[in-house]
């Protein structure tokens, strides 16, 4: 990694995590897709968890009392189960796929509500959710979108749904970095002290977007995330499509 691009993904990683922090998903497809460009994607996987967990781990603390912990323990088990099947089919990532994934997640974000009987409350749907959202997050990096839909339902205000969505990021994101502890493992130190260089932006980025979303009132939350996750949403497919037929 340059110097030159060292700064960027410094950049990068405190514009992704102020998104975050405002939307609660959409700055994690962006800094995925500039690790994609910048390592194979094994790695960048790992590299996206590490800067994906500070950054949700943050916006978790600074939210902490909007959480709702059942819904989170519920969830953190579907994690563990659906890394545990992946492990067995010895899953490994590849840009093309990765990007088709994502690509096809805005489906979800303008899937009319009557469709899912779903709710976050529920212990099943959790547990599901958990297992839906945690196999994707390690799959394809990113998993917002479909936690979305079980969220959609439920009486909880914005604060509470980001707040809940960083804490369960943090749990799926930590299971990832152990999933591909072989590819971090693969970068040099000087490439890590960039990472690590960049965890405290991703805080500050957090920060940023928190006094934002408290802004938002609920109906513009919504709107804005449709529009914005299903533009990165279309230009990942697009991308997947090239990857595919180059």
């Amino acid at each position: 990694m340059t110097l030159l691009m060292g700064f960027a993904f410094v950049g990068v990683v405190f514009f992704t995590s102020m998104l975050s922090g405002v939307f609660g998903m959409a700055g994690g497809l962006v800094l995925l897709w500039f690790l994609l460009v910048m390592f194979p994607a094994s790695t960048a996987m790992a590299v996206h968890g590490v800067i994906q967990l500070t950054s949700n781990a943050s916006r978790a603390w600074l939210s902490r009392r909007f959480i709702v912990w059942r819904i989170v323990a519920l969830m953190a088990l579907g994690v563990l189960s659906a890394a545990g099947l992946l492990l067995l089919f010895n899953y490994t990532p590849n840009a093309a796929t990765v990007s088709l994934l994502i690509g096809l997640l805005p489906i979800l974000v303008w899937t009319p509500r009557h469709w899912f009987q779903l709710d976050a409350h529920s212990a099943s749907h959790a547990f599901c959710c958990g297992i839906a959202s945690g196999g994707l997050t390690i799959a394809a990096g990113v998993s917002g979108p479909l936690i979305d839909i079980f969220f959609v339902r439920s009486q909880m205000d914005r604060r509470q749904v980001v707040a809940t969505k960083a804490m369960i990021q943090v749990v799926a994101h930590s299971i990832k970095i152990l999933f591909y502890v072989g590819a971090a493992l693969a970068l040099s130190a000087g490439e890590w002290s960039i990472v690590l260089l960049a965890a405290p932006f991703a805080m500050l980025g957090t920060q940023t977007g928190t006094r934002i979303l408290h802004r938002l009132t609920d109906a513009n939350f919504r709107t804005w995330t449709r529009w914005i996750v299903t533009g990165i949403g279309v230009f990942y497919f697009l991308q997947g499509v090239y990857l595919l037929t180059r």
